[in-house]
């Protein structure tokens, strides 16, 4: 690993970790197709798996007081971290490109959705009877290709919740995703010496935008939050197509 790598790494963790602590999520979305140009898929979604899992828990903790204003998060929480599992494991074996394609599709027929219904809601009768299979395929996105936000936001963005309580319930997910992929990944032996120094350097980067990243969020109205979050989306999806393209 060279000395700009690193300093890639490092700027990818800047930028991804202020947007997550920001609106909750977009750390991994920003970092891994932009490290993937130049390290690889594999170096990428490795590197990036356990600073994205620490900041995720220290912002789900910083979150915590919303808690008891969200709902479905067992489930979303039990069968993500199933998919998480599986979809490491299939991370050498499985091709991502149509995996992204797919992913950007379902982002733009949202956010075309959006615009034309912006109040739509998911009733809760819904959501129990869809939460799992979602957790399911944002687990298996996470572990095969590092990116499960676009799943998670879009869902959780129809349970129009307050944005404290929005951040703790995407940040959970990401966390217990993002957690299982780490362990996965560190048994299988992903993490060799060069891995290791990379993903402490993106650490450290990480967390030095959390303060910052937290004390904007607090100073955004409702409506302002939401829209930063359709705006993610929108960038997620050129992201994803950008790395099918590389």
């Amino acid at each position: 690993m060279s000395t700009g790598d690193l300093i890639l790494i490092v700027v990818a963790s800047l930028a991804g970790s202020f947007v997550k602590s920001v609106t909750g999520m977009g750390y991994p979305l920003l970092a891994v197709p932009f490290l993937s140009m130049f390290i690889g898929v594999q170096d990428a979604v490795t590197i990036v798996a356990f600073p994205n899992a620490v900041v995720n828990l220290l912002l789900n903790v910083d979150s915590r007081a919303a808690r008891h204003d969200t709902r479905d998060l067992p489930v979303l929480a039990i069968t993500m971290t199933i998919g998480a599992v599986a979809g490491t494991l299939l991370l050498v074996h499985v091709p991502e490109d149509p995996l992204m394609l797919a992913l950007a599709a379902t982002i733009v027929v949202f956010v075309i959705q959006y615009f034309r219904e912006p109040n739509r809601t998911i009733a809760p009768a819904t959501s129990r009877r869809w939460s799992a299979p979602v957790g399911v395929v944002a687990g298996v996105m996470q572990g095969a290709t590092g990116v499960s936000g676009p799943i998670v936001a879009m869902w959780l963005h129809g349970y129009r919740l307050a944005k404290d309580s929005y951040v703790f319930s995407v940040t959970l997910l990401f966390f217990v995703g993002g957690a299982s992929q780490f362990v996965v990944l560190a048994l299988a032996g992903e993490f060799d010496q060069d891995r290791i120094v990379a993903s402490l350097a993106a650490f450290i980067a990480a967390l030095s935008m959390i303060p910052i990243g937290t004390r904007l969020r607090g100073k955004l109205a409702g409506h302002v939050f939401e829209r930063l979050i359709i705006t993610l989306l929108i960038v997620s999806a050129f992201s994803l197509l950008l790395r099918t393209a590389t």
